[in-house]
């Protein structure tokens, strides 16, 4: 368990390192970074709770709403939740980066906790293979939710109501893309690796946007 534990934690709390790193500015204060991480693991409890309840009624079976709906939806929506009504809303929150250190703080609780139970169920040798894909694509998709919503917090103009709306569906998006290539695709692994290259280039230059100052 406790290896189980470790290989869960590991890829999580490097990401989180390596994006926290990037800010160019005031850093967030740890325990309200540690504070959203925590909020990301129990976010899987309902999720869960959630899907399952759906399966059980025998709703969203097909491909397309396993991927769009059950998984992107579901996952990316109890996130942003998250982070607009708790941190957003912070007094802490008040810089363009701070969006995507808390994005990608409660986006990597979620895949920790989601990493821990499936590594008990199909072993610790999948570790590697969660590392590299969904717990780095967690990462990116709260790249890009936290970006949009902290570009929201510094502007005063009527994009405001429009920015908020993008880093919600955005991260569903590419959410629901990820999952459609992993459900659908016979050659799933070469239509990845473009698309995951994808992502972290649109994750990168987000970090580089943020860490710009506003105009």
């Amino acid at each position: 368990m406790v290896s189980i534990i470790f290989a869960s934690l590991a890829p999580s709390i490097a990401l989180l390192c390596f994006f926290y790193l990037k800010d160019k500015y005031n850093s967030e204060p740890l325990s309200m970074v540690v504070r959203s991480f925590i909020y990301g693991v129990l976010l899987v409890f309902p999720v869960i709770v959630l899907q399952y309840a759906f399966q059980e009624e025998g709703l969203l079976l097909s491909k397309f709403l396993q991927a769009f709906v059950s998984a992107a939806l579901f996952e990316e929506f109890f996130k942003w939740f998250i982070l607009f009504y708790i941190f957003y809303k912070n007094e802490q929150f008040d810089q363009h980066y701070d969006g995507i250190v808390y994005g990608v703080s409660i986006s990597l609780g979620f895949a920790t906790m989601e990493n821990i139970f499936y590594l008990i169920v199909f072993g610790v040798d999948q570790a590697i293979f969660r590392a590299l894909l969904p717990v780095s694509s967690h990462a990116l998709f709260g790249v890009v939710m936290g970006y949009y919503l902290g570009k929201a917090a510094i502007t005063e103009s009527r994009a405001k109501s429009k920015l908020v709306v993008l880093s919600l569906f955005l991260p569903w998006l590419l959410h629901g893309i990820y999952d459609y290539i992993l459900h659908v695709q016979q050659y799933w692994v070469y239509i990845m690796l473009p698309f995951m290259i994808f992502l972290w280039s649109i994750a990168l230059r987000k970090v580089k946007l943020a860490n710009t100052p506003y105009k």
